[in-house]
């Protein structure tokens, strides 16, 4: 039986997508964990700042807001555009990093979250990577450091059923994931 949820997030949208595939490979490597794939991304509205109070909030952001408020820690796998994250990703960050009310609290303040991410480049997902530690970096979040997980030439490390062959690959998640689950156990 798992001991810790985590919700995993990935930042890309597309359908047959490296960064969700990661998460799937998580589900399936994972020894302990829970982890479940939040598939609402693409719902999230921009931000606004005028509706962002517990009475305005969109539905979808509330929704966001709970799943990570009651998950032990993230898992995020992120491309990389433009040398940095994509914006759908930042987006739905802004949204829950904000307490302006000072009433419900702030969803990422010391979360322990684990980041990796997949990009056909030659390297990978580097720069997003070291864009979204900067984000956590202001949210307060407790980040994993090591190990790296970057799927680098990514279309070599699936298969053309999207699950994940690459042994170093795989060994590097796993890594990944008991890290981040020895967060959780000191955070709690």
């Amino acid at each position: 039986m798992p001991n810790h949820k985590i919700l995993a997030i990935s930042g890309s949208l597309r359908a047959d997508s490296h960064n969700t595939a990661l998460l799937r490979a998580a589900q399936k490597f994972s020894t302990g964990l829970e982890v479940v794939i939040y598939d609402g991304l693409r719902e999230i509205p921009p931000y606004d700042m005028d509706l962002d109070t517990p009475a305005n909030r969109p539905a979808q952001v509330t929704e966001l807001r709970r799943l990570i408020t009651e998950a032990d820690g993230l898992l995020i796998a992120t491309p990389e555009f433009n040398y940095s994250i994509p914006g759908v990703l930042k987006n739905a960050i802004d949204w829950v990093s904000t307490d302006w009310t000072k009433t419900e609290g702030l969803p990422l303040l010391r979360k322990p979250i684990a980041i990796m991410g997949a990009a056909p480049t030659q390297f990978g997902s580097v720069r997003a990577q070291l864009a979204l530690r900067q984000v956590f970096v202001w949210t307060e979040s407790d980040i994993v450091v090591k190990p790296e997980v970057i799927a680098f030439r990514s279309h070599e490390r699936f298969d053309a059923d999207g699950n994940l062959v690459d042994e170093n690959t795989i060994e590097l998640l796993q890594g990944l994931l008991t890290a981040l689950t020895a967060k959780i156990d000191r955070a709690k």
